[in-house]
């Protein structure tokens, strides 16, 4: 007989009253505390509130298989003790549900089939012995008993009402993000000037000049969406991709290094927005405006920051004038605006305040926008603006990946040959010191460049590398590509760079990171009699001009206005007119600035002997004598001696000393600033052993350090901290395993974490491997893009049990069942295909486990994402 047949003679008034027995009564409610419930939790003989026993649950077995054998004859085919050994299987089955990892809501969504093919798995060994007839009634009373707890589950009031308030809150959900989209959508009278205005920022924006390129065979621009590297973004508890740092949260402080890449972000997100070809991870962009306000323009001259009306025309957008009437103050009441505000450290530290109220009284007139403000690390104080709800975010260092991937792109936009890309490659890995420099997109593209430039030859130290890069632009650009004309102006190397330098310290004594263009022509008016060779080849305009155009370090942002194709070279060439000027006076007492910092630890490398240990000197003794600047002076003298080829002795010991006395850091600024002195201060970090018990904090920051200081001889410091419980000293030790030599850091810190509450985060295939080597973790968060197949080739299966996804593998999650432990899955992307996850694996929007970062990218549906299955 089929087993339909046997269910079908199987009334409900017979099955169901026993079925009930199963289950304890349920009170009154709608079971809203434990929502849903765990069928473990219902049944009633198991747990504290056991009323039936293991003979009375054996019993309602008997009873459903005789039942079952006498409404259909079975009972004539088998005997007596293999239905009693039928009632045996279909009782171990139902006491399956007691150890099963499922809720009632999973059962139903099941259907009875499933759900009695899941307690069947449970209990594989009860028929075991039985006869095909004796197997074919087990399945078939298990089927039908299936069925009827099912539907039990659902007849519960509190299942109901559960179920009728989880419908509620998903047409609330619904409705919210539906009225998200219509509050997104501009009015008919304003869509067509947002149209035009969304062109004019992909066109605006949409390129980005990329150092070196122009020197090659190839254009010096480069579209955006090719150019545009992912990097991460990081805090005490964060670690996410940067273009992801507005998903979750409306406004964010986002500190980085120069060069870094925080221009280039502020250009993606807002072109990502303009043109609306948005992939599921910026869906949070939908429908938004984006403003971008660099500083450096807007303060031009001191001018007084913009109103909102006044957004487009003071970053001389050509349609300004055609916007409508009360456009911007509908964008920003509706909360649509994306406003970019970069760089803070780009004006006068005396202006900064002003700054920030302007910035204040924005916020707190539209709030409702998304607000991401750039700064280099030391210009603001850590929580600057934390009391307006911002969140506070580094720029990390490029991991070797990202310089593998930046290597690459660069070669083939240049139009090079793949060996140069790998020979640079072995360099870099081979040599430290390089590899210490090619930590941002800036200096990657300098050594780019100046490697193929130099046919395989690269300087070692910083100094020498800008030195060559200018060379380069300065001289060799034009000759190689055979640009001179007759009668056209030309200017030597040395007398450009003298010119160029005195446009550089102009703007680095005024604070200012533009130069109107009326100023750099009297600028040069009042520097040309100086030099007649030069004055006598055209006017003060004409010699602006050429500089602007030929020597590839200045440009024009807008009109009327001048800068540095970055402040990098600005603050490089203006050290070498304060060390020719003598200006050491000068530059020791505004060292304190952070607008200074970088100008100083220049001004060490352009030194000579005596002068250098004049800079030292100073910097140490006015450090002593401040006791509000004396930590930050001591600690930029001690960064300064990475760039002081020959130095006393006597003066680097005393430097050195006061770096030592402000070890260990007490707060991530203090961690910050202590890396950028760079490799000298590995020696001085203390171990686990030397930090009193009582100051935990002492030693994340500690490592905090470690970490930040990129290079291969920080993993002796690190591994003295593996063995730290502290699951914030592990989760950072973790999270920056791809910045170093994969197998040893791998040997020497990762096999030895304890792997409690810990995700390991594997973003190639070598970390499997390393992992897979050591046994494997429970925890993986998978933080690089790989296939399932690949993922499924060289991870071991057997050990994970959770699962953190934060890049999509793209196709179906089908690849999870090959893990047989696997319990919870955490997806930090949209998961568009959730049928295909194992029901027997919990899917969660945000870690079973204590969590390593600060949550997901998303984190309510007013972000206009699919997150959080």
């Amino acid at each position: 007989m089929e087993p339909a047949a046997i269910g079908a003679r199987l009334a409900s008034s017979v099955v169901a009253p026993l079925i009930k027995k199963l289950f304890v009564a349920e009170g009154p409610g709608a079971g809203l505390v434990d929502n849903p419930v765990r069928v473990s939790r219902l049944l009633s003989f198991t747990g504290e509130k056991r009323t039936l026993s293991e003979t009375d649950l054996h019993k309602i077995a008997r009873e459903l298989v005789a039942r079952a054998a006498q409404s259909t004859g079975v009972a004539e085919q088998l005997p007596a003790y293999e239905r009693r050994a039928v009632a045996h299987a279909v009782a171990d089955s139902l006491r399956a549900m007691d150890s099963i990892d499922m809720e009632d809501v999973q059962a139903v969504q099941l259907g009875h089939m499933a759900f009695a093919q899941h307690l069947r798995a449970q209990s594989r060994s009860a028929t075991l012995g039985l006869s095909n007839d004796a197997v074919l009634l087990y399945v078939s009373v298990l089927d039908t008993a299936c069925l009827h707890i099912v539907h039990f589950f659902t007849q519960r009031s509190t299942f109901v009402a559960r179920t009728l308030v989880e419908q509620s809150r998903r047409i609330e959900e619904l409705s919210i993000k539906i009225d998200t989209l219509i509050a997104r959508t501009p009015s008919p009278a304003d869509a067509p000037f947002e149209e035009r205005y969304a062109q004019y920022i992909a066109s605006k924006h949409g390129k980005l000049t990329i150092f070196g390129l122009d020197l090659a065979e190839s254009p010096g621009i480069w579209p955006l969406d090719t150019a545009y590297l992912s990097l991460d973004a990081v805090g005490d508890t964060t670690h996410l991709p940067a273009d992801q740092i507005l998903a979750g949260r409306h406004r964010v402080l986002l500190r980085g290094v120069a060069g870094s890449g925080k221009t280039t972000l502020i250009q993606w997100l807002a072109v990502s927005t303009a043109q609306k070809n948005l992939d599921e991870r910026l869906l949070y962009l939908y429908g938004l405006v984006p403003f971008v306000l660099p500083l450096r323009t807007l303060t031009r001259g001191g001018a007084k920051l913009p109103t909102p009306d006044e957004f487009l025309s003071e970053v001389s957008c050509p349609i300004a004038a055609l916007q409508p009437a009360g456009w911007f103050d509908r964008v920003l009441r509706s909360g649509r605006g994306l406003i970019l505000v970069d760089g803070i450290d780009e004006i006068p530290e005396s202006e900064r305040q002003g700054a920030r109220r302007w910035l204040q009284d924005l916020v707190a007139t539209y709030p409702r926008n998304r607000w991401l403000v750039t700064s280099r690390p030391s210009a603001v104080r850590e929580n600057w603006l934390t009391g307006d709800d911002f969140a506070e975010l580094d720029l990390a260092a490029m991991s070797r990946d990202n310089i593998a991937a930046f290597v690459e792109r660069w070669h083939k936009a240049a139009g090079i040959g793949d060996q140069y890309a790998q020979d640079l490659m072995r360099a870099i890995r081979a040599k430290q010191d390089l590899a210490r420099l090619a930590t941002n997109p800036l200096m990657c593209a300098l050594i780019c460049a100046l490697h193929q430039d130099r046919r395989g030859y690269l300087p070692d130290g910083r100094k020498e590398i800008y030195d060559a890069a200018l060379s380069m632009l300065l001289s060799r650009r034009d000759r190689e590509r055979g640009i001179h004309k007759p009668g056209a102006i030309r200017i030597g190397e040395a007398h450009l760079v003298q010119l160029i330098q005195k446009l550089a310290y102009w703007m680095i004594r005024n604070g200012r990171s533009e130069m109107d263009r009326g100023d750099a022509v009297r600028l040069l008016d009042h520097a040309l009699p100086t030099m007649p060779k030069v004055a006598e080849q055209g006017s003060p305009e004409e010699i602006y001009r050429h500089l602007v155009v030929r020597s590839g370090l200045l440009r024009e942002p807008t009109a009327g206005a001048m800068d540095f194709i970055h402040r990098t070279f600005q603050d490089y060439l203006g050290a070498r007119a304060a060390v020719e000027g003598l200006d050491f006076d000068f530059l020791i007492a505004h060292a304190h600035l952070d607008q200074w910092e970088d100008v100083i630890r220049m001004s060490v490398a352009h030194a000579r002997f005596m002068e250098r240990t004049r800079l030292l000197t100073g910097l140490v003794a006015r450090g002593d004598a401040s006791e509000k600047e004396g930590r930050r002076l001591h600690l930029l003298a001690a960064a300064c001696l990475e760039h002081a080829t020959e130095l006393d002795p006597d003066v680097r010991d005393e430097v050195q000393r006061r770096a030592a006395a402000l070890i260990p850091p007490q707060s991530a600024e203090q961690a910050r600033a202590l890396a950028e002195v760079g490799p000298v201060v590995l020696d001085l970090l203390p171990g686990p052993a030397d930090i009193p018990p009582d100051s935990p904090d002492r030693a994340y920051f500690t490592v905090l350090t470690a970490t930040r200081i990129a290079t291969d001889a920080a993993i002796p410091v690190l591994a003295l901290y593996r063995d730290e419980p502290d699951l914030r000293i592990r989760t950072e030790l973790a999270r920056v395993w791809n910045r170093f030599d994969c197998d040893r850091y791998g040997e020497e810190v990762i096999a030895h974490l304890s792997p409690e509450f810990l995700y390991f985060p594997v973003s190639n295939t070598r970390e499997l491997r390393v992992l897979r080597r050591f046994g494997g973790r429970p925890r993986l968060k998978i933080s690089g893009v790989f296939s399932p197949e690949e993922f499924l080739r060289v991870c071991d299966r057997e050990s994970p049990h959770d699962l953190w996804v934060e890049v999509d593998p793209g196709g179906t999650w089908e690849w999870l069942s090959a893990f047989p432990n696997l319990r919870t899955v955490y997806f930090e992307v949209p998961v568009s295909t959730a049928e295909t996850v194992p029901r027997s694996v919990r899917v969660v929007g945000e870690p079973i486990a204590p969590p390593t970062t600060s949550g997901t990218a998303a984190e309510s549906w007013d972000d206009v994402d699919s997150l959080g299955t």
